[in-house]
């Protein structure tokens, strides 16, 4: 199998993804907030650890954020925040999460978001900024724990 064999069928895995992920429409107002912090790694397969704050309830619970994926090339620090649907319980957003994300980042300049899901219907939509040199498109899985 060739790079470009390779790239095209997560390309084509991401495309698949995507829109299932990007189509769950959110019902009502968002239930959180949440911001992230990480470190990405990425040649073909990726890899990244962080953190971050949960805004739930009027309070911030710090969390830890770790996952391992296909598709992407480089290194990044990226910073991501956004909005939280679905979440009655804050035991609910910690767990497994599969992550779509799409980006890329040359220096400081940037651009990307973020789609998460959990099998208890937790949805984000994140914003990301990244610094440093990478394309970003594939599929992760997340794990989200409370500090």
């Amino acid at each position: 199998m060739t790079l470009k064999s390779a790239l095209a069928g997560l390309a084509a895995c991401v495309l698949l993804a995507s829109p299932a992920l990007a189509q769950e429409k959110p019902q009502g107002a968002p239930s959180a907030t949440v911001s992230i912090q990480q470190i990405q790694v990425a040649f073909i397969g990726s890899g990244a650890i962080g953190g971050g704050a949960l805004k739930y309830g009027g309070k911030s619970y710090p969390i830890t954020v770790a996952g391992l994926g296909v598709g992407g090339i480089g290194a990044s620090r990226l910073t991501a925040s956004g909005a939280v649907y679905g979440l009655t319980n804050r035991a609910d957003f910690a767990g497994a999460y599969v992550q779509v994300r799409a980006g890329w980042a040359v220096g400081d300049q940037s651009g990307g978001t973020l789609w998460l899901s959990n099998n208890k219907g937790v949805t984000m939509r994140l914003k990301t900024q990244r610094e440093g040199l990478q394309l970003a498109l594939g599929a992760d899985g997340v794990v989200i724990g409370f500090k």
